[in-house]
């Protein structure tokens, strides 16, 4: 991982938290509406406890309509506004919308798609990060923006691009893609050798002859295709920190971010989190799905990993519905409450949204906002006051750590590898799985921080590894060292397969973990639609009453593992299931199949138990869509479901959201939220 390349930059969004407590707000589209607009935005932020807007983002044609001419007058009179009310700016940079000006004049600016059809001006995100015409542009109003404001006294974060998840396959994409690979491998006998281009007789003489992976008549390589997906990576990454280097240029000194998507499939977010100052993510669960708020839950997790614990920022959410889904459901006011303070729970220190006020024109006319079409007259703005009063009540939050026990592997290249087609299935699914491990922790109020393959894991006492297909030599090596100082690891199928290149290790599987886990495999094979019966050993006496197995298995043999579960009918049947493994003064579990929810929870429930590792609150499993948080020295209670829940808490305390006194058995109605502090005597 790259590492905080200013630690003063860091410290410079605490620094904007201990002044404004939760930063409150979110985007602000002054140039979408006339002047007159301007002032009662301001008086209405004032009223709803509006702390930060993020002004600036699609601003590109206002502020260079054409060519070379700037106009920053609208924006001075914007700035200056905002600052006399008491609000904090984050000033972006507009460069994730080029003006029509710039592809009509540049097409080489434009994407193209892997069909070979260059994309039309005229939306949004239509550049190619390989054109250095777009990024000489960009970084020319980044420049001017920085010359001219960076002293402003509104301006308190900078804001790169916007949602960086661009790919491109044209020409200029091509030309970069032979400079990284250059770079990468020095030689095209050595891309050869980790390509495996004898393979269908792909063997390159030189890069030039090498393209991105374009529409091909049958399967591509895979190992050409991870090298362009760490390509785009790379060359968006390139897009951020020249724009960011540039305004640093200028002698400004507050913190610089840009606007993370997740889990968002074409940037490696653990190469690109040293590069910002404070993390910061857009999050737009789906609340049709019923497992959404632990899948949320999830994404907070990795923002806060990203940042090694430090806050970080919620840059955008809906307060009501979305309007880019087929079938968009609204958020009612206790949901939109909910979303923001599991947020604040899991460590944001800031909560914004999209955006200040609902657009009347454009793509995104129906998508909610904080001031809605009907005016402050309004459920939504009532709930947007509402929230920002919640902000002000936790400020003693502010700044404080999430500390978790649990560390759970994922990586993007080893997604990426691992989704290529041309595998035992596809319905083996890195991110589904890395999910549904992490919500069995998440119905235990057990924290849990996202560790890159090869990180340091001596703060853990358990490791799981749902899925990771790339495992290399370091990431073996600390795994090991972890179980023999006594941590419990957890590894799931189909881990450990390829190597840095996607190329499969040959022997045994998995290769490089099978001592550690005392099994090894033989053959990988697609499991029948209907679930398989796994027949469980006297071992295991914890295990559930039953177990079933799906979507892959392994062809396993113990090497010193006990068998805690064999396969019980069909391809595998007779062949181990679920293995454990004494190492040193730790155990490591092995799952050679996807397992049934209650026989994975059954597990994990072991390793964990295992480690003495345990919730936050007595009970083994929460009720029913209650989550539990505990953030420093605040004890978060969610109740995501629509029954009442009763919940015992040791100890008086007291609700920072009510300022009521609690002790003991509570009760928590659905849509409600407690965040509860020791109450010390008088």
């Amino acid at each position: 991982m790259a590492t905080i390349h200013d630690p003063r930059r860091v410290e410079a969004f605490a620094e904007i938290t201990r002044d404004l407590g939760i930063c409150f707000g979110g985007d602000y589209n002054p140039e979408q509406w006339p002047r007159p607009v301007w002032k009662e935005d301001a008086e209405l932020m004032v009223r709803a406890g509006v702390n930060l807007v993020t002004v600036g983002v699609f601003s590109w044609a206002r502020i260079e309509p054409s060519p070379g001419e700037y106009d920053f007058a609208w924006l001075d009179e914007v700035l200056d506004l905002l600052h006399a009310h008491g609000i904090a700016v984050d000033l972006a940079t507009p460069t994730a919308s080029p003006p029509p000006w710039l592809g009509i004049l540049h097409p080489d600016t434009l994407p193209v798609n892997a069909d070979g059809v260059r994309l039309a001006a005229g939306s949004r995100n239509q550049f190619t990060a390989a054109s250095r015409v777009y990024r000489e542009h960009a970084l020319a109003i980044a420049t001017a923006l920085a010359e001219r404001y960076a002293a402003h006294p509104a301006v308190r974060m900078w804001h790169v691009g916007n949602e960086f998840g661009q790919i491109d396959f044209g020409d200029e994409a091509a030309r970069e893609f032979r400079l990284w690979l250059r770079e990468r491998y020095d030689t095209i006998d050595a891309l050869n050798e980790a390509w495996g281009t004898l393979v269908w007789s792909q063997r390159y003489r030189d890069f030039d002859e090498i393209l991105p992976p374009r529409r091909m008549p049958y399967l591509v390589n895979p190992a050409q295709s991870l090298d362009f997906r760490r390509y785009t990576s790379w060359a968006l990454q390139r897009v951020f920190t020249e724009q960011r280097d540039a305004i640093r240029a200028t002698g400004a000194t507050q913190p610089i971010t840009t606007n993370f998507m997740g889990f968002e499939p074409l940037t490696d977010l653990w190469e690109w989190a040293g590069d910002v100052d404070v993390v910061a993510d857009d999050q737009y669960p789906d609340h049709a799905a019923a497992t959404s708020s632990s899948d949320i839950a999830l994404v907070q997790d990795l923002m806060r990993s990203l940042g090694h614990g430090r806050p970080w920022v919620l840059m955008e959410q809906a307060v009501s519905a979305t309007s880019w889904r087929a079938h968009n459901l609204p958020k009612n006011r206790d949901r939109a409450r909910l979303d923001s303070l599991q947020a604040i729970a899991r460590g944001a220190d800031a909560i914004c949204f999209f955006q200040w006020r609902q657009a009347r024109t454009g793509a995104e006319r129906f998508h909610s906002a904080l001031l809605p079409h009907a005016g402050a007259d309004s459920e939504v703005f009532a709930t947007t006051c509402d929230l920002g009063a919640d902000m002000r009540r936790l400020r003693p939050v502010v700044g404080a750590a999430v500390e978790a026990s649990v560390a759970l592997l994922f990586d993007w290249p080893s997604r990426w590898a691992a989704d290529e087609p041309g595998r035992p299935t596809h319905r083996l699914d890195t991110l589904e799985q890395v999910q549904r491990w992490h919500r069995a922790l998440w119905r235990r109020g057990i924290a849990v921080d996202l560790v890159r393959p090869g990180a340091d894991l001596s703060a853990y006492r358990t490791v799981l590894v749902p899925h990771t297909y790339i495992i290399e030599t370091d990431a073996a090596a600390t795994l090991r060292a972890a179980v023999e100082r006594g941590a419990s690891l957890v590894v799931g199928p189909f881990s450990g397969v390829a190597d840095v290149h996607a190329g499969i290790l040959t022997g045994r599987s998995p290769v490089l973990l099978r001592d550690l886990l005392g099994i090894s495999g033989e053959e990988w094979v697609g499991l029948p639609d209907e679930p398989t019966p796994v027949a469980v050993e006297r071992a295991w006496a914890t295990a559930p009453a039953r177990v079933e197995a799906s979507i892959l298995g392994e062809r396993l043999r113990a090497d010193g593992a006990d068998v805690l579960a064999r396969f019980g009918a069909g391809h595998l049947q007779g062949a181990p299931a679920i293995t454990r493994h004494r190492v040193g003064d730790g155990t490591a579990w092995y799952l050679g199949a996807v397992m049934s929810d209650e026989a994975l929870a059954a597990v994990l429930d072991d390793a964990l138990d295992a480690a003495g590792v345990a919730g936050v609150l007595p009970d083994r499993v929460l009720p029913d869509d209650v989550e539990a948080v505990q953030r420093g020295e605040a004890l978060f209670l969610l109740n995501h479901g629509e029954a009442m829940r009763h919940i015992t808490v040791p100890g008086p305390r007291r609700d920072l959201l009510s300022d009521a006194d609690v002790d003991g058995l509570l009760t928590l109605a659905p849509g409600a939220a407690m965040v509860l502090i020791e109450r010390h005597a008088e």
